[in-house]
């Protein structure tokens, strides 16, 4: 047999009590009655109620305050108040402080039987609110588990390319040819970009997105020690605004990046030259633009690429990947490529 509700009834009228005890009793309802608001507190704070009945005028306290209280606690049970008063602000006034309804005590007794439908109006849309904070928990506790679950993806697969890319690098050492060599470290470097990619998102606590200042400043340090290893020494000069993009397009950005930097420590300046590359990246409105620079022997796009050319069919796909096209300026002194995305 399902257990009755409890209902916890304060108010100082011990006859009329008595009466609404029974008329709760018929309706299917356990009544315990506390004579104050002191005395509903008290009972509140050691024992379960499934709802509150509460008057609003008792000896030296109103029911409101009561109801302030009741409010606070922890797991507090719906308030339904009862007032003689016939004034509508007391009842505005109930409602907003936290009741889920309220009851005018009449004296013919007709509320009693009121205050028996309103509780179990009041008692289902608990249930409801209840369920719904339950279903809320568990949707979130299933995200949060979720994202953990990405993270830890995004930390493995971080940590797989970073061991293909070391494969790589000792499969180049280990190779005479030159040309060889050149073409597994430009593997190498393409490798490293879309790792730093899920490095950046298993440490970040945005699982799929990527803030594009930080993670450029990531890549382009490494791409600078690499190229000082292998002998060459630009000097890389990056701005960026504070641009975020979705994962894949981060991914793109980065390959198109470190494709045109790799071109422009092998190509922009001869041997023996220093100089500089520049990286711009900003944004205005829904548009941002990538733009690489240098001041050396200059390339307009067209012709013959020097190497294989890979590189470059590489950057039109990613550029594509990104609904746009890598343009670059004749007029500029050294190489200049710009491209222009929606982040």
């Amino acid at each position: 047999m399902a257990q009755r509700p409890r209902v916890l009834y304060i108010d100082d009228d011990a006859a009329l009590a008595r009466l609404v005890a029974k008329a709760l009793d018929r309706g299917g309802y356990d009544m315990v009655h506390a004579p104050s608001g002191a005395a509903g507190l008290e009972r509140l704070s050691r024992e379960p109620f499934d709802a509150v009945t509460l008057d609003h005028h008792m000896p030296g306290e109103i029911g409101l305050d009561v109801l302030k209280q009741i409010r606070v606690m922890p797991e507090a049970p719906p308030v339904l108040y009862v007032t003689g008063s016939e004034h509508s602000q007391v009842a505005v006034a109930a409602l907003k402080a936290g009741a889920v309804d309220y009851v005018w005590k009449d004296v013919q007794g007709h509320f009693r039987e009121l205050l028996v439908e309103a509780l179990g109006t009041a008692l289902r849309q608990e249930a409801l609110r209840r369920a719904k904070e339950a279903a809320d928990h568990a949707v979130r506790e299933a995200r949060d588990r979720a994202e953990l679950m990405l993270q830890e993806v995004n930390h493995r697969v971080a940590n797989s390319l970073a061991l293909v890319a070391g494969f790589a690098h000792l499969q180049a050492a280990a190779i005479p040819d030159p040309v060889v060599r050149g073409v597994l470290e430009d593997m190498q470097a393409r490798i490293k970009a879309i790792a730093g990619v899920h490095r950046r998102l298993y440490t970040s606590q945005n699982i799929d997105r990527v803030e594009l200042d930080a993670y450029l400043a990531s890549l382009v340090e490494d791409l600078e020690a690499s190229m000082r290893a292998s002998g060459r020494d630009l000097r890389i000069d990056l701005q960026t605004d504070a641009v975020i993009v979705p994962t894949d397009k981060a991914v793109s950005l980065g390959v198109i990046v470190t494709e045109l930097l790799t071109n422009a420590y092998k190509y922009a300046y001869p041997p023996g030259v220093h100089g500089e590359v520049r990286v711009r990246l900003t944004q205005d409105g829904d548009k941002a633009s990538l733009v690489i620079e240098d001041d050396g022997v200059g390339w307009n796009g067209e012709g013959q690429t020097t190497g294989t050319g890979l590189g470059m069919r590489v950057v039109k796909a990613m550029a594509s990947s990104l609904r746009s096209k890598i343009e670059y300026d004749p007029d500029w002194r050294g190489a200049r490529a710009s491209l222009v995305f929606t982040p």
